[in-house]
């Protein structure tokens, strides 16, 4: 083919939609969409059914938001979160035109921090009859009347629609009660999940009536257990999860509960129950030992009788909190990491738990021990490299997330061990380590001198004449005052050239926290942290990093959609500059206390970062409210700036 200047032109041959769908296939989402830019077919693969699925929209409630849902009236099916909806009349138009548009294709909607009106809501549960999860919480406007679906012909319309929902979140209603409560499930006979998390419920005594819970038939006041009974009981057959977390459920509304005939369970969540002992957690298991997931973390009366009632009687148990149980020791934890089905366990805020017990139940048969993917040892403060050395060698293969956080005897022993046996992590948390270096991150051993004056030979105590001629005890440094030894640049040539187990070899991690380990210094970080898919880094309150920390981060790890820098003094514009246009998908950003944080980082962020969720620059003394203002109004995602204290405000004059 010819032009008509006579000059042959070459056509490229349109790739096949399946082959354009492959490639995207390899993009993160927000380099899909970009991509869907590109031409009419580079659109229609990004909307290929493969990409859509499990596909949530979010957004708050405002006028532009209309023109977004004709549009997702396109799709075959979706899910919404809107928030801050009201009772005025641009709330109002938004609910219809969801019902308009996508009555038959919403299969998800959750209303947070909303205060809706009852005539708004049930003009739009009647259309939408592919509904299957349902999130109310915290709904106060719709229940506080106690008018909600009282009339009959609200429940026959709202029952033909919601007759296939699964999921009903009622999470932290003040006011709801048997009658609203009866109301609305009956008109969802085919509830799997049901979550009254933070709901007042009286499971023994009616405070409003001064008699037991339940005397009173349908009480419009509070919500009873055994009106709760009474849908456990009617729904068994198809109920699998209950949440009941931060509520006051007594040992014998458990037991009530969880012999209703007939009914298996394999979710419960019983977070902050703090009335529950070990007496009903092992009547429980006696009940429902076809549990799979148990949460009962903040139940600070369970003891370690309660992990050896979950390891004797759920067998096929995959998750296990047992976070801030403050009284579990390393008790039952072996027979418990015996359980061959375990893949996540949480002992975080467990103080007594040193890791032991866990190694030794890892250590038996491989076929019978847990092959856990997730592991949580917050601020369990016996935590010991050598702990951590064993578990990294026991669970190389299949653990993906690993929170050691306020683990403070933890050291560079630890770093190398994880960097060396796992591999394939995914999430590592490793915040107030005080103990970890350059070195540890490094893979290296740190050469050590023995000053002339440190020999290990013991000289007696040494004394000072500070306070006048009294003598007083030199007190000890503290370990994390203490300054490692600087890693020098032959250091750092010897790292390069070796094939030792620094974090570098942890490619895979898309989430990692170093804040608060003080030691760490630009010598680690522009070395180590190089992670092409990293989403999620903390570096806050590291007080030797500066903008050669940022400049590096920004151009290795280009996928981060969630940094935290705050209070790191080291940090200034011009590594804002460096960084701002390699971070082109950062959602969530905190500077708050970068002191050498001006306006003129704003304007890079405005320039640059366009995706920005939510931003903090709390404390920036040298940042204007003006400019704050000019880039929340220019930002189009912006939600959220937390500003207190900018431009020289008096901190002193709060208190």
């Amino acid at each position: 083919m010819e032009d008509c200047n006579g000059e042959d032109i070459i056509v490229t041959p349109e790739l096949p939609l399946e082959i354009i769908v492959y490639i995207q296939s390899f993009l993160h989402a927000s380099d899909r969409k970009d991509a869907s830019l590109v031409c009419r077919s580079w659109y229609y693969a990004s909307q290929d059914f493969h990409f859509q699925k499990n596909l949530t929209f979010s957004f708050p409630a405002s006028a532009s938001s209309l023109e977004l849902i004709k549009g997702l009236g396109r799709k075959s099916r979706c899910s919404l979160i809107i928030k801050q909806l009201d009772g005025f009349s641009m709330s109002r138009s938004l609910l219809l035109e969801v019902g308009l548009c996508l009555g038959s294709k919403l299969e998800s909607l959750a209303l947070p921090g909303s205060s809706i009106t009852e005539a708004s809501l049930l003009s739009l549960l009647p259309r939408l009859t592919s509904l299957r999860r349902l999130d109310l919480r915290g709904l106060d406007s719709l229940f506080m009347s106690g008018a909600f679906l009282s009339r009959e012909e609200h429940r026959h319309q709202v029952r033909s629609a919601l007759s296939g929902l699964e999921e009903l979140d009622l999470s932290d209603l003040r006011y709801l009660s048997d009658l609203t409560f009866n109301r609305l499930t009956s008109c969802t006979p085919g509830l799997r999940r049901l979550s009254l998390a933070g709901c007042y419920i009286a499971f023994e005594f009616d405070l409003y009536r001064g008699c037991p819970a339940g005397a009173v038939k349908d009480s419009s006041a509070l919500l009873s257990l055994r009106n709760l009974k009474r849908l456990v009981t009617e729904q068994r057959w198809t109920l699998v999860a209950l949440d009941l977390s931060r509520t006051s459920i007594t040992p014998d509304s458990l037991r009530t509960v969880a012999q209703v005939p007939d009914l298996v369970l394999e979710e419960l969540r019983l977070h902050g129950c703090k009335e529950l002992t070990d007496y009903s957690i092992e009547v429980l298991v006696k009940h429902q030992p076809s549990l799979q997931r148990l949460d009962i973390s903040a139940c600070t009366e369970l003891t370690s009788r309660s992990v050896e009632a979950v390891a004797q009687g759920l067998k096929g148990l995959t998750q296990l909190s047992l976070s801030r149980d403050w009284r579990i020791t390393e008790k039952g934890l072996a027979e418990l990491l015996s359980v061959s089905s375990l893949r996540s366990l949480d002992l975080s805020e467990c103080l007594h738990v040193s890791g032991t017990e866990i190694v030794k139940g890892l250590t038996g048969c491989t076929t019978a021990r847990a092959q856990l993917d997730t592991l949580s040892l917050k601020s369990c403060t016996y935590i010991r490299d050598f702990a951590v050395f064993s578990l990294t060698q026991l669970l190389g293969n299949s653990l993906r997330e690993l929170d050691l956080t306020l683990c403070v005897n933890v050291t560079d022993l630890s770093v190398r061990a994880i960097a060396t046996y796992l591999q394939g992590l995914v999430v590592l948390r490793l915040g107030l380590c005080k103990e970890i270096t350059d070195w540890g991150l490094l893979g290296m051993v740190e050469a050590t001198k023995c000053e002339p004056d440190q020999e290990t030979a013991d000289k007696g105590p040494r004394f000072t004449r500070t306070f006048g001629n009294m003598g007083f005890f030199q007190p000890p440094r503290l370990p994390f005052e203490e300054k490692p030894k600087l890693v020098t640049q032959n250091d750092l040539q010897q790292f390069k050239q070796q094939a030792g187990a620094s974090l570098l070899a942890l490619n895979r991690l898309q989430e990692l926290d170093l804040s608060a380990c003080p030691k760490l210094t630009d010598s680690s970080i522009t070395q180590v942290l190089r992670y092409p898919d990293l989403r999620r880094l903390s570096l806050s309150m590291l007080p030797e990093i500066t903008d050669a920390s940022l400049a590096s981060v920004a151009w290795h790890c280009r996928s981060l959609t969630s940094l935290a820098l705050s209070h790191c003094p080291g940090i200034s514009d011009r590594g804002v500059a460096q960084a701002a246009p390699y971070l082109h998908r950062l959602q969530h950003l905190c500077l708050s206390g970068c002191s050498n944080i001006t306006d003129r980082s704003l304007f890079l962020l405005l320039q640059h970062c366009d995706r920005l969720q939510t931003l903090d620059i709390s404390r920036c003394k040298n940042i204007s409210p003006t400019t704050v203002d000019l880039l929340q109004s220019r930002l189009p995602f912006l939600e959220n700036v937390h500003h207190k204290f900018i431009g020289g405000a008096d901190i002193s004059l709060t208190f």
